[in-house]
Order: structure tokens, then C-alpha cells, then sequence
């Protein structure tokens, strides 16, 4: 086993708190997904990507807002899904399991966006975590995948955080490998909605973990879009037992009639 594999199996096994959090907190606060950068520091609901190009990546930003002050913060487990708007998965997106097209394409990062002004990262650099499971055909739905990130700081080094301020929690690095010339994985240009469906902030006592799921800044903004994808039917719910559940479907977003308003045309990117 590599020492990065060590290094992430230690951190599931050292946030006990995981699969039973102690409280379901719906939006408002909640959490928050966008390309490039955090929320409140203009990341972008749509990435769209010429698919020209082995070189280059993406930075897909995920961030959280706390309901009240929390103390002795020790960590998260995140949990994201993509859904695709074609009947299966494409290769592309096939990521990080053994003989998959893509299989390093897929990568875990904890710096803190650049430029970042108004986004702060939760633990001030001192976590350390990763990409524990990327599940192809999550709920027996070819088209989705789930990916599970953990990620900790050490006893030493526990935080304070507070109410109402947008915390960086991760990214998660796409690379444009084998998107063109021999070897290419094709799916590139098909449009994927990806969502966070939840956020545990974990603690030392399991009382006091809070789980964070929904838009933190209102519907929607727990999603993100490639190629122009649309979520629809969107239904939301969750349980202390069970966790949280987005079903939806994700289709192509329509392209907007010449009879559409601008600021119609514009909400279908922020």
C-alpha cells in the first residue's frame, strides 16, 4: 500500500463521527460549489470547455457556511455526485478506478483558490485529505458517479470557526488528458451536473458535528454545470439516519428563443 493510500485510510478511520452526524442543518447555511473559485468570490455555475486540448485543468471549489459558531473543528467528509445528461457515464468522467480511461485525471487539492478574497480556508492550510472513493453507477444509475473525500487536521491544530462566513473546504482538480489525439476517451462534450449532496464538519465529540447540506446561498447553489447541463425536478430531502438525497434528472440546457429575457439568458451562469 502507498503511503498516500495509508495517509487516507488514517484519516477515515480518525473522524469517527462520519456516518451518524449529530445534526441536519437545511439551507440556509449549507454548502457551496462552483468552477475556479468559491462562491462569494465569483466562481462560475458553468464550465464549457472547447475539448481541444490535452493540456490544462479545471478547479471545481467546494465551500460551507456554518449556522452558528463552531468549536474544535477537526474535519469533513464531503460527498459529490455527477450525473450525466447521457444514458451512461461517458469515458471521460471515468475516473481514478483501476482501467479506467481516466484514471489519474481525477485529483484531490487543499489550497485555497487564487485570488481568493472573500473565501477563507477552514483550517488555514494545515489539512490534509483525499479522494477516498470514486463509485461509477451510484443508486444503479449508469450515468452518475459519487465521489467521497475526507480530509483533517491534526489534535494539535483543531479550529474555531464561525457563523456566517464562506470556508474553502477543497477542490477538485479535472485535467483535460486524453481529450484529444490517439487514446482519447470520448464524452468530453456531453453536459454533467454535478452537486454536493453533503457536508459533515466533524468535531472530536460526535454530539457536536453538524451536517451541512443544500445551497448556502440559496437554491442551487450546491450544483454545478458542464457543457451547459441543466438540473431538473430537483427534489431534497434528508434524515439524521440516512443523510441527504438530491434526485434529479440532468439534461441540456435549452438554448434561449430569441424572445428571452437577458437576465433569464444570464441565470443560467452565475
Amino acid at each position: 500500500m502507498t503511503k498516500a493510500a495509508v495517509t487516507c485510510m488514517a484519516l477515515f478511520l480518525a473522524l469517527p463521527a462520519l456516518a451518524a452526524p449529530a445534526l441536519v442543518v437545511t439551507p440556509p447555511p449549507g454548502v457551496n460549489l462552483r468552477w475556479d473559485n468559491c462562491y462569494l468570490d465569483g466562481g462560475a455555475i458553468n464550465k464549457t470547455f472547447a475539448c481541444d486540448t490535452n493540456a490544462g485543468t479545471e478547479r471545481l471549489v467546494m465551500s460551507f457556511v456554518l449556522p452558528a459558531d463552531m468549536a474544535s473543528v477537526s474535519g469533513q467528509e464531503i460527498r459529490a455526485t455527477i450525473v450525466a445528461a447521457s444514458p451512461t457515464l461517458p469515458n471521460w468522467w471515468l475516473f481514478k478506478n483501476v482501467g479506467t480511461c481516466r484514471q489519474t485525471s481525477l485529483a484531490y487539492s487543499s489550497a485555497l483558490p487564487p485570488g481568493s478574497v472573500n473565501c477563507v480556508d477552514w483550517s488555514g492550510g494545515t489539512e490534509a485529505g483525499g479522494i477516498g472513493a470514486y463509485s461509477v453507477g451510484f443508486n444503479g444509475q449508469p450515468n452518475s458517479a459519487r465521489v467521497t473525500i475526507a480530509e483533517a487536521v491534526p489534535v494539535t491544530g483543531l479550529e474555531t470557526l464561525f457563523a456566517g462566513q464562506e470556508y474553502f473546504a477543497c477542490s477538485l482538480l479535472i485535467n483535460h488528458a486524453k481529450t484529444v489525439g490517439t487514446g482519447a476517451c470520448t464524452g468530453c462534450d456531453q453536459p454533467v451536473c454535478l452537486v454536493i449532496e453533503s457536508l459533515n464538519v466533524t468535531t472530536p465529540v460526535l454530539a457536536s458535528n453538524v451536517y451541512l447540506a443544500g445551497g448556502a446561498n440559496g437554491p442551487g447553489s450546491e450544483f454545478a454545470r458542464w457543457q451547459g447541463a441543466l438540473e431538473t425536478s430537483h427534489a431534497f430531502s434528508c434524515t439524521v439516519m440516512s443523510g441527504c438525497t438530491h434526485d434529479f434528472s440532468c439534461v441540456p440546457a435549452v438554448t434561449p428563443t430569441r424572445s428571452s429575457t437577458w437576465g433569464a439568458v444570464k441565470s443560467l451562469y452565475r
